[in-house]
C-alpha cells in the first residue's frame, strides 16, 4: 500500500525517477542521526539535463522554475532511497539550497527557487516549510540552469 506522501505525489501527477548516479566523487546523500543531506540535483530526465543555459539569458524565469521543480523531484528520489523507500519517514524539510546559473545582472533567483519550495510544501504540507538559501552562479555542472540540494529530518 502506498504511503501518504507517495499518494500525494500521485495526486500531483509526479512519478519519482530512478535516482541519478553522482557525476563526480561524492555520494548522493549522507545520513547523520535523524538528518539526511541530499547532494545537489540537476534538472535531469532519463539521465539527460532537461534545462541548460543561463536564466535571464536564454532561459526564462518560468522555465527555470520548472527546472527547480524537476531538481526537487530528483532530490526526493534520492531521499526515498535514504528513507528505505518510505517517504512517510520525512518529518521536516529543514533546508533547501538553490544554485541558479545566471548573468550577473539577473536578480530573480528567489523567484526561480520558488519552483522547488512550492513543491516541497505541496508534497509535505506544513512539514515542507523550510529554511532556504538561493545563490546565483556563473555556471553549473553539465550546463544545468539550476541545481537544488536539501536537508531533511526523518524518523
Amino acid at each position: 500500500m502506498a504511503g501518504r506522501i507517495e499518494a500525494r505525489l500521485q495526486e500531483l501527477g509526479i512519478t519519482l525517477p530512478t535516482p541519478m548516479a553522482p557525476l563526480a566523487n561524492y555520494v548522493p546523500f549522507v545520513q547523520t542521526g535523524d538528518l539526511v543531506v541530499v547532494s545537489g540535483q540537476i534538472p535531469a530526465v532519463d539521465g539527460k539535463v532537461a534545462v541548460t543555459g543561463k536564466v535571464g539569458a536564454g532561459v526564462s524565469v518560468e522555465q527555470a522554475q520548472q527546472a527547480a521543480r524537476l531538481c526537487l523531484i530528483n532530490v526526493l528520489a534520492q531521499l526515498r532511497v535514504a528513507c528505505g523507500g518510505d517517504l512517510d519517514r520525512v518529518q521536516q524539510v529543514v533546508r533547501l539550497g538553490g544554485f541558479i546559473a545566471a548573468p550577473s545582472e539577473f536578480t530573480g533567483h528567489a523567484q526561480v527557487m520558488n519552483g522547488a519550495s512550492d513543491l516541497a510544501v505541496a508534497v509535505f504540507g506544513d512539514a515542507g516549510r523550510h529554511a532556504r538559501s538561493t545563490v546565483g552562479v556563473p555556471s553549473l555542472p553539465a550546463d544545468a540552469a539550476v541545481e537544488v540540494e536539501g536537508m531533511f529530518r526523518i524518523a
